[in-house]
């Protein structure tokens, strides 16, 4: 449970960082994900609400294109989805919907792997036709991580909302998000990624695949054929470890993607 922990702890950090400023005065980083100020030195800007602003047809300030530059640089080199795995609050709702709905009967459905990308299409869309970013308003994480740091305690609802969702549909928000369908584009591009160095000692067990968020990027490096590689190419994958802890072969493990 190596990464695991890590990913939680990584998780909690961010959040504890973010909340030390209105509930101790603390203020090393001002802001919420969508846009932040660390140490008044560092800005990192959500690249979605970048990409958005574009679209309207307004230009973005200095301060906030050079934060959504940072951002993008980071993600690029160490895969764009570690967002999702790493720092979204929505990962930890969607993990415990998950594990719940493992144990119990309560939901059977499941969503394609492709609506994130779709639903990041009409975001553009809808901000090129509006001249606003509308989508701010209602995007999920966005709402988690600034009702959490403004200590708006309705998100409880929302919480609530996104739990139920991952229950009741497999890979529940984390399916359809548009911004961890941006970042997955990066991800293409990623240096940093999960390899299966040793899969001829695979014995199918299916460990990973059970624990995977992403299980169809496991296909490809696990099949062993002629000019498959073992590198999991895929920008889907969100490098969150889970294959590397439950491997009891130790097939998997972080590497370059060259």
């Amino acid at each position: 449970m190596k990464y695991l922990l890590l990913r939680r702890l990584s998780q909690l950090m961010i959040l504890t960082v973010f909340l030390l400023g209105p509930l101790a005065g603390i203020w090393l980083v001002q802001g919420s994900m969508a846009g932040s100020m660390t140490l008044e030195v560092l800005p990192l800007t959500d690249p979605l609400v970048l990409l958005q602003t574009f679209f309207t047809g307004h230009s973005p300030s200095a301060t906030a294109l050079a934060g959504g530059v940072i951002v993008l640089g980071f993600y690029l080199l160490v895969g764009g989805r570690v967002f999702c795995s790493w720092v979204c609050p929505i990962n930890m709702i969607n993990d415990g919907a998950g594990w719940i709905r493992q144990r119990t009967s309560m939901g059977d459905g499941s969503l394609g792997t492709t609506l994130r990308y779709w639903l990041l299409g009409f975001v553009g869309i809808l901000a090129f036709t509006t001249g606003v970013t509308g989508w701010e308003d209602s995007n999920p994480v966005n709402i988690v991580s600034r009702s959490l740091v403004f200590l708006h305690w309705q998100v409880i609802w929302v919480i609530l909302s996104l739990f139920l969702f991952g229950i009741l549909l497999k890979g529940g928000w984390c399916r359809i998000c548009p911004t961890g369908a941006l970042y997955s584009l990066l991800g293409y591009l990623s240096p940093l990624k999960v390899r299966s160095s040793n899969r001829e000692t695979c014995d199918h067990c299916n460990a990973c695949y059970q624990v995977c968020p992403e299980p169809q990027v496991l296909v490809t490096p696990l099949k062993n054929s002629a000019g498959s590689s073992p590198v999991i190419l895929s920008g889907q994958c969100t490098n969150c470890g889970r294959c590397i802890d439950v491997c009891h072969k130790n097939i998997f493990k972080f590497g370059s993607r060259f």
